[in-house]
């Protein structure tokens, strides 16, 4: 990847994630984090919960020592949020398993 690209998935990236690192941290401390999502087989946490705590990491990470890896897994979240954007659900969102798998990805549908 060049700079640009870098450029552009950091701009998105930072778009679709409006949770700041500690607030994200402590929605990941929660059961309800923790109950929602896809879980590989033999494993005890979600990809969500995964992805969030990796956020978390890149979030708190300078630009200048981020890695392709990590511009890879900011492309894989931007791509998430949109997609699950689009199937939001009718209604009250707030308690739903719809916005807690976005919070783990480092999106609340809530925010403004």
């Amino acid at each position: 990847m060049d700079i640009e690209d870098h450029d552009e998935i950091a701009r998105a990236f930072h778009e679709a994630v409006n949770m700041q690192p500690a607030e994200l941290e402590k929605w990941l401390s929660t059961e309800e984090s923790r109950a929602v999502g896809w879980t590989h087989e033999g494993e005890h946490e979600s990809v969500g919960h995964e992805a969030g705590r990796r956020i978390v990491e890149i979030k708190r990470t300078k630009k200048a020592e981020l890695t392709d890896d990590d511009y890879a897994h900011m492309r894989k979240v931007v791509g998430y949020v949109h997609r699950h954007m689009a199937q939001k659900p009718d209604g009250d969102v707030t308690d739903t398993r719809w916005r807690q798998s976005l919070m783990n990805w480092g999106h609340d549908p809530l925010k403004a």
